[in-house]
């Protein structure tokens, strides 16, 4: 790997300026996963099941939002388009905290849909700033600073919300979250080049797809809900030709099957999510449970970038099955740092199951559909990321924190098993 090519980027005065802009813009919300889990359970009494069905809602709303969020970027510039997300940031996280959970629900929903787009603004701008060779060396950076960013917020989330403090810590998490956006729009990157060609857009779009799935655990509800829109806004972008070419002939099985592997991934990882907070938390070690997002996080970087450096590719359905199946281990974790150290195992494949699922799509599938297919490639991973927390709070409920890991690792494992075995069968069929 030549390291000297993060050195060049970073030369860059604009290059650096986002990225730091873009990494103390996510630290708000990196900690409002856990304030918001921590917050419905030890404030409102409620269970890790209605917890993780909190965040499942959440993502909904920012996958439904975001493609009007991406749109209102692209008609009436950056600007404007976040004047909706300053306002309701700090509105909707001071007035969550006070109120029941029946009135939460609704309220984490709209929020999700007005969430700051601060990592979709990201990608957009470093494709406009970054070029030819230089996009994917920023989008990888782009991802390690996001790496960073978990492996801070969530701790600072627990300590405010162990410390009895979840209230406050909600409301100064939309108070900066919208102080973020009033520097982004003064900041203004730019999100468009004039005159780009469509053979370099359709190389940026095919790096933001790579980068998108190459980030880490923690922040996989964003993240996932965001690369739907994006993939559905450069199909639209490709016009009539695209749609007279065969609708969904695109839609073979192997896709179908990558599809399953990006819904399996979004589930197990967002389960695991639950899983360590409810782990910590049940076994009075909130306060800790940063230093196990450090690790996992901190595992998903290094699977990435060893991933990135092989020669030839893993499939993503054993990449999955190594991941499903490393996760169960972590239910026998009896103290914090087991908890830790055995994250890193499945930490490792995080990255490297979601890149190859989104490689393999793009290279089965041609570039007049591509856009298409990565919309649904994001939202098969969002419909995961949307399962994966209620199914671990209901088995948290059922059978205390070693639950929420085996339900997603077992889950994880038998659709592993099953796809497999459908595979054998129609190469047996077809030979």
């Amino acid at each position: 790997m030549n390291f000297a090519l993060y050195r060049e980027l970073l030369a860059i005065r604009p290059i650096r300026r986002l990225l730091l802009v873009g990494m103390i813009a996510r630290i708000p919300h990196s900690a409002a996963g856990v304030l918001l889990t921590l917050h419905i359970v030890l404030t409102l009494g409620q269970g890790y099941a209605a917890a993780g069905a909190a965040a499942a809602v959440m993502t909904i709303g920012i996958a439904l939002g975001a493609p009007w969020r991406g749109r209102r970027v692209d008609t009436v510039g950056l600007r404007t388009a976040l004047i909706p997300s300053v306002i309701s940031e700090t509105v909707i996280w001071s007035v969550v905290p006070h109120v029941s959970y029946q009135w939460l629900l609704p309220l984490v929903f709209v929020g999700g849909l007005l969430t700051l787009p601060i990592f979709s603004v990201v990608r957009q701008s470093l494709g406009v700033l970054a070029e030819g060779d230089q996009r994917r060396t920023a989008f990888a950076l782009d991802a390690i600073t996001t790496e960073m960013v978990f492996m801070i917020g969530p701790a600072a989330g627990a300590v405010v919300a162990t410390s009895g403090f979840s209230m406050a810590g909600l409301t100064v998490v939309g108070v900066a979250t919208s102080l973020a956006g009033l520097f982004l729009m003064w900041f203004n990157p730019p999100t468009r080049s004039q005159g780009l060609t469509v053979e370099c857009a359709e190389d940026e779009q095919h790096a933001a797809e790579v980068a998108v799935v190459s980030t880490a655990p923690a922040h996989l509800q964003e993240a996932a809900a965001e690369l739907a829109p994006a993939g559905a806004a450069t199909s639209a972008a490709q016009g009539l030709r695209g749609r007279l070419a065969g609708g969904f002939s695109w839609f073979t099985a192997t896709v179908a099957a990558l599809f399953a592997v990006a819904a399996g991934a979004g589930m197990v990882l967002s389960g695991t999510d639950v899983g360590i907070v409810a782990a910590l938390e049940i076994g009075g070690h909130q306060s800790e449970i940063g230093i196990v997002f450090v690790f996992w996080c901190a595992a998903s970087v290094v699977g990435g970038l060893i991933y990135g450096a092989m020669h030839r590719p893993i499939p993503p359905i054993f990449l999955l099955l190594g991941m499903a199946a490393l996760t169960l281990p972590m239910a026998f974790a009896h103290d914090t740092w087991t908890l830790a150290f055995v994250s890193v195992l499945p930490g490792l494949l995080c990255a490297p199951v979601l890149s190859a699922a989104s490689e393999k799509v793009a290279d089965l599938v041609s570039e007049e559909r591509r856009g298409e297919a990565m919309g649904w490639y994001g939202s098969a991973l969002t419909a995961g990321v949307a399962l994966g927390s209620p199914l671990a709070g209901v088995f948290i409920d059922l059978m205390g924190p070693s639950g929420g890991f085996v339900s997603v690792g077992a889950a994880g494992v038998v659709l592993c098993v099953v796809g497999l075995a459908l595979q054998r069968r129609r190469r047996k069929a077809a030979a």
